[in-house]
């Protein structure tokens, strides 16, 4: 019984905490705080680990493992707890007070903002002193019910304090509000033939629900237009900050760019493709004045995160873009409104930074971004790759024709060919879907008659525009991508 009151307290804390936040802003979010510091301070392999193992939910996970973590111990030192040796109390003190120091690590978070955890603090430990007290007249159904009702407050607070906190910080009515002007440089327009018939492949355009997301934000930024600075500083030959009006000073261009994550696996999915407008880097660097000394632009966005890309990737004529529209509509929060990096041919650690405030011209062997800290390399071209995509692993095939098909991309250079083997047999040619352009995946079919009942393998292998072949070599994404064939296994009966 006792380590349930203890789980009891521990959630009343825990919401407390969370509703009392919401008045003093996101600053003073003790949830986000400690998932951010332990984001921060985790070692990059754990890290590579819980984007391999749960992919875009793995923020959702460390948000569970952190409360179960908290409630555990609560358990424990609650067991523990006496009159005299309050080691529950303790424990959920120490709780406040590391919520509290996490609330204060974070660049937005004033001194104010650990009144929240300290509250949440104290209200625990208040419920855990009064669920222990001992009384003549308690039964063990009293405690019970005293327990449920402080549980269900904290459940009823968390709940509501998260609510509520997302109603009042959402840029969801600033985004609405929002009409982007037509684009003075639209995209040419994508073919039918981009789509190869006959096999249900990935559409060439990937809908804003299904792009892949992979960042550090355990919370998702909701910083509106008119909050919005770029400030561009360093070796430069004027500092210069742009609010979300000077844009309109320069031209605005429509992409269609694929982006691809550094942590995408061999045959992975952490790669997507969408049409963007912004504004031409170099078009706003220019105004700053870049001097020659300058090879990396130190991006960084409001919580904090940083990347490193080469300046002359922003600067050269594959038009990086300060995006702030994406496949027709202003970019979704999650994807970075209300302004981000596109940046063609590298992966997004060095390259798409989201709700970008700031950029800082300097040098690679002056400055670290927060990925090339932890172990990535500083300079993370993509990597010529492919994918099967049907069919599936593990999926049964009747005999008979059928159709194969995937995706290739080489972002900047472009895929020119694709092979597919069947178990051991030759290199054949897949047919390709029309190349919209060398920033762009491409799709491939292959006609194959399933004739021989049992367990086949397809592979696949792609040549970018530059002749370069797809190495069979297989090197994990840690320090600067995967490389590898991707190859299925399937059965045919």
């Amino acid at each position: 019984m006792r380590m349930v009151l203890g789980v009891a307290a521990a959630l009343l804390a825990l919401g407390v905490t969370q509703l009392a936040a919401v008045p003093f802003g996101p600053g003073a979010d003790a949830r986000n705080a400690v998932g951010s510091t332990v984001i921060d301070h985790t070692p990059g392999p754990v890290k590579e680990w819980a984007i391999q193992t749960f992919g875009t939910a793995d923020k959702l996970f460390l948000t569970i493992a952190i409360v179960v973590v908290i409630l555990v111990l609560a358990a424990v030192t609650a067991a523990a707890e006496t009159r005299r040796r309050p080691v529950g109390s303790i424990a959920i003190a120490a709780a406040g007070v590391a919520g509290a120091a996490a609330v204060l690590s974070r660049p937005e978070a004033g001194l104010a903002d650990v009144i929240p955890s300290l509250l949440g603090a104290a209200c625990g430990v208040a419920a855990l002193r009064m669920l222990l007290r001992e009384r003549p007249s308690d039964t063990e159904r009293r405690r019970a019910l005293a327990a449920l009702g402080v549980l269900a407050v904290g459940v009823v607070g968390g709940v509501a304090g998260v609510a509520w906190s997302r109603r009042l910080n959402s840029v969801e009515g600033d985004r609405e509000a929002f009409a982007a002007p037509t684009p003075q440089a639209p995209a040419p327009p994508i073919p039918d033939d981009v789509q190869p018939r006959g096999v249900t492949l990935p559409s060439f355009v990937t809908s804003n629900a299904d792009f892949y997301r992979i960042d550090t934000a355990l919370v998702v930024p909701q910083l509106p237009r008119d909050q919005w600075k770029l400030r561009i500083h360093g070796l430069v030959d004027r500092e210069i900050t742009f609010d979300f009006d000077d844009l309109a000073d320069f031209e605005l261009v429509e992409k269609v760019v694929t982006l691809t994550c550094v942590s995408n696996p061999i045959g992975g999915d952490l790669i997507s493709n969408a049409v963007w407008t912004g504004y031409r880097v170099r078009d706003l660097l220019a105004r700053a004045g870049v001097k020659r000394e300058a090879d990396m632009a130190l991006s960084t966005s409001s919580d904090g995160f940083t990347a490193g890309t080469p300046v002359d990737a922003l600067t050269d004529r594959r038009d990086a873009l300060l995006a702030i529209t994406m496949n027709g509509q202003p970019l979704p929060p999650e994807h970075g409104y209300p302004a981000r990096l596109v940046v063609p041919g590298l992966y997004g650690y060095v390259s798409a930074t989201k709700w970008v405030v700031d950029l800082e011209l300097t040098r690679f062997d002056r400055a670290q971004a927060y990925w090339t800290k932890l172990g990535w390399s500083p300079r993370g071209p993509i990597k010529t790759s492919s994918r099967v995509d049907v069919p599936r692993s593990g999926q049964v095939v009747p005999v008979g024709p059928v159709t194969l098909g995937g995706v290739a991309w080489a972002q900047n250079r472009g895929v020119r060919a694709v092979e597919v083997r069947i178990d051991d047999g030759i290199w054949q040619p897949a047919e390709l879907g029309a190349s919209y352009s060398g920033d762009t995946w491409r799709l491939w079919s292959f006609p194959w008659r399933a004739e021989v009942p049992g367990v086949h393998t397809v592979t696949v292998r792609a040549t970018d525009n530059t002749g370069q072949l797809q190495t069979e070599q297989y090197a994990l994404p840690v320090p600067d991508g995967a490389t590898g064939w991707h190859e299925v296994s399937f059965s045919v009966r």
